[in-house]
């Protein structure tokens, strides 16, 4: 335990701004998607950055009766969901035609299938934590099928984008906007820290348990912890917050499963008791940076797109982990 401890006491001696450095702090390994919230996600080579995060990420979410959200808190279930798009889809100028469509999947149903082009009726009183709003309502055939699966009346739903709007925490992030996702448009993590925390688990888990957007490696585990402001293709993302995590990473996403790792060995070197003890909630545990993007606050333009391999250079840095925003 001292080990994984001591990776992230050998970080803290840097900080405050810094001119933009000549070699990359890490590497971007892989970009992961997850169109529907809380279902598996979609690695991809590329992807579009959008007014709210990667092009596609969480604009579903599969809703009860009443249109709460369903999440794999309650619904461990999501875990076995795949979901399938096309591979242009990742392009930055693509859009659907008619034969476009997201396609679902999951153990003991047939394939599900919704165009991407269709225009669909309006729900409203659609809900997902703190915010609702109206959705557009993806029909009765995926409702069946949901609901089928689930055992319990469901519905797939669709963020308005054209008349929602969903902020992020001003607190943390001012002027941006979300869809279905939980809290910020972009979370990162490090293949370092994942590598690092398995070191010190009995069982190994893969990367999936914790949900990144962006998984960079090259680094030092838990680097990415002090990373204030980053450059990946002249896109510039800021680190707001340190990723929080819930019962999520004890849900086994091969079948459903929840467990008690790997929470249990983190609260022994990654919660706020150890990381922030200037800070009250003493069992929180941290495992990756939520982001967001400068560029997604203004007009639309070209070239707003990363991609697998692109460098990631870090222009400012947290002086430590006690001051990084949790």
């Amino acid at each position: 335990m001292e080990k994984a401890a001591g990776f992230l006491s050998s970080l803290l001696g840097g900080g405050g701004g810094e001119e933009v450095p000549q070699e990359p702090a890490a590497t971007v390994r892989s970009i992961l998607i997850y169109p529907i919230k809380s279902c598996r996600g979609i690695s991809v080579p590329q992807a579009p950055i959008t007014s709210t995060g990667f092009r596609w990420d969480r604009q579903w979410v599969v809703v009860n009766s009443k249109g709460r959200a369903y999440t794999q808190r309650v619904e461990p279930k999501l875990a076995l969901v795949e979901v399938e798009m096309p591979p242009e889809a990742f392009a930055e100028e693509w859009r659907p035609t008619v034969d476009s469509y997201l396609v679902v999947r999951a153990p003991g149903m047939e394939p599900l299938k919704i165009p991407l082009s269709a225009e669909q009726a309006i729900i409203d009183d659609v809900s997902v934590w703190e915010w609702s709003g109206a959705a557009y309502d993806e029909g009765a055939e995926a409702a069946e099928w949901f609901s089928s699966y689930f055992g319990n009346p469901s519905r797939l739903v669709r963020f308005k984008e054209a008349s929602e709007i969903r902020p992020t925490n001003p607190d943390y992030a001012q002027g941006y906007k979300i869809m279905f996702t939980d809290c910020f448009p972009f979370l990162m993590a490090s293949q370092g820290s994942l590598d690092a925390l398995n070191e010190v688990l009995k069982e190994p888990v893969p990367m999936n348990r914790f949900r990144p957007n962006i998984l960079v490696d090259g680094c030092h585990p838990y680097s990415e912890d002090l990373w204030k402001t980053i450059k990946i293709n002249k896109l510039t993302f800021q680190g707001v917050k340190l990723c929080n995590r819930c019962k999520v990473p004890t849900i086994n996403q091969e079948n459903g499963i929840l467990g008690t790792e790997p929470t249990e060995t983190l609260l022994t070197f990654r919660s706020d008791e150890v990381l922030r003890p200037s800070h009250k909630n003493k069992r929180q545990v941290y495992f990756g940076q939520n982001l967001v993007c400068k560029e997604s606050l203004s007009a639309k333009g070209k070239g707003r797109i990363i991609k697998v391999s692109d460098p990631v250079y870090v222009l400012e840095r947290f002086p430590s982990s006690d001051e990084a925003p949790a």
